[in-house]
């Protein structure tokens, strides 16, 4: 019997898999998140880890656990495992692995929420409601700009890329997508500069990397046209946040919906008051069917590394 250490409270049936092979699983019943101290404290006597983006989980959490002699995987509960320190997890040997496929559809919906709400200044027109601002209807009041038809660049073309461009086939919107290889499909575009400059909507469905940090930045963002909408549900690092807010505040760009943020839960300043910008609680994949299922995906993968088989989603060589 093997020990899972679960940093956060997951959703009911989501460690199944675990308890099913009679590992001890040690819940964090209060939902608190571990700091680096108990973090480190934990993986020292933890076979497994089943963590989320939230955690960091670093060399000195790693090393800790590998001290211990018994840590042996990391599983995420999220696509993105830019909070472990996946380098250090190959040298000791232990696993990391991740949850693809289970969240695409519903991570796709969430931009779809974004693009349609953004585009159409929902926010702003609704909060003049709220505010009692709204006399009535106005011919000329709340313009907004059509999402059918427009022209939808794709930065990024995996699992959720792909499906963000399957619904905007029922909206009748022309897609383009860019990634750093030739897709060898219709619509893929070699220069990023080239899709931002034509596009009306820009949605970001990168990684978050060394390459793709601040990928848009202010240059970039510049080369926007002024009746574009920039989407964001991937990791908010990949835009500069300052600098959007600054083109939304001038007028730099039409709108921007964003679920994810540079430092979150902070979120800076100048973006929370900024015009014409939607802003959600990274809520991408926000439902009680895909969570239990990244749950349940995580715990899969680490039964089968502490079974001593390959898991379904490992990141790790």
């Amino acid at each position: 019997m093997a020990r899972v250490i679960v940093t956060r409270r997951l959703p009911e049936d989501g460690l199944d898999p675990l308890l099913a092979a009679g590992h001890e699983v040690i819940t964090n019943d209060e939902d608190r998140t571990f700091d680096a101290k108990a973090l480190a404290a934990a993986a020292r006597g933890a076979d497994a880890i089943v963590c989320l983006l939230t955690d960091r989980i670093d060399a000195t959490v790693l090393e800790a656990g590998a001290a211990g002699g018994r840590l042996r995987v990391v599983a995420n509960v999220a696509v993105g495992y830019d909070n472990v320190d996946v380098a250090t997890a190959s040298r000791l040997g232990i696993a990391v692995t991740n949850t693809p496929g289970v969240l695409t559809e519903t991570t796709a919906d969430t931009t779809w929420l974004l693009i349609l709400a953004a585009r159409r200044l929902a926010s702003d027109a609704e909060a003049d409601l709220r505010a009692g601002r709204w006399a009535g209807w106005g011919f000329e009041d709340h313009l907004s700009l059509d999402v059918h038809g427009a022209r939808l660049g794709l930065v990024g073309y995996g699992r959720i890329g792909r499906a963000v461009a399957r619904r905007a086939a029922a909206f009748g919107m022309e897609v383009v997508h860019h990634t750093r290889h030739d897709t060898g499909e219709p619509g893929w575009t070699a220069d990023l500069d080239d899709l931002v400059a034509t596009c009306d909507v820009i949605s970001l469905h990168v990684p978050l990397t060394d390459a793709t940090h601040h990928l848009f930045d202010r240059e970039r963002l510049a080369r926007l046209r002024d009746s574009a909408t920039l989407v964001n549900t991937t990791r908010g690092p990949v835009v500069d946040e300052e600098a959007l807010a600054d083109a939304l505040h001038v007028g730099r760009l039409f709108s921007a919906g964003l679920d994810v943020y540079e430092r979150e839960p902070a979120v800076h300043p100048r973006l929370l008051g900024a015009p014409r910008t939607v802003l959600l609680p990274h809520i991408g994949s926000a439902t009680v069917g895909t969570r239990t299922a990244m749950a349940r995906l995580a715990a899969t993968n680490a039964a089968a590394v502490l079974a001593g088989e390959r898991p379904p989603d490992l990141v790790t060589r």
